[in-house]
């Protein structure tokens, strides 16, 4: 827990990039798992919950990105991302759209590359170049 309070942008590019490699695996995995047991749309509850757990630690990892970061611009650009990972991953469980599972990879890809863009250029050096939460 320490580290998340600490260092978010670090726990934030980890688990973005762990979320991408959970995507990408996802098809292997499915594939592996048809072939042993000849069943198409069975997926362990675990392993489709644990998008969800990514989004939610993303979203506390955010959080306290956008208090710490020293850019107003970060600000946006983390929640837009977030919010847009969110939409997406909720397209693919609910079928709203067709969209490809590129759009989620780069998305991912992308939250993890603001969060270590902000850890390396945005970080406050003390309380009064802070963005605040409102």
């Amino acid at each position: 827990m320490g580290l998340t309070i600490t260092k978010p942008d670090i726990i934030g590019a980890l688990v973005s990039s762990l979320c991408v490699v959970h995507c990408i695996a996802t098809p292997f995995i499915f594939v592996a798992h048809t072939s042993v047991l000849d069943h198409h749309d069975i997926a362990p509850v675990w392993w489709t919950g644990m998008d969800f757990l990514f989004l939610m630690v993303s979203f506390f990892a955010v959080i306290r990105s956008v208090k710490n970061t020293s850019k107003s611009y970060m600000r946006f650009a983390l929640w837009a991302s977030w919010f847009l990972l969110l939409l997406l991953i909720m397209n693919e469980k609910l079928h709203w759209a067709h969209i490809s599972e590129t759009f989620i990879y780069l998305n991912g890809f992308a939250l993890a590359a603001l969060h270590i863009y902000n850890l390396r250029y945005c970080q406050c050096k003390n309380d009064k170049c802070c963005t605040k939460n409102g």
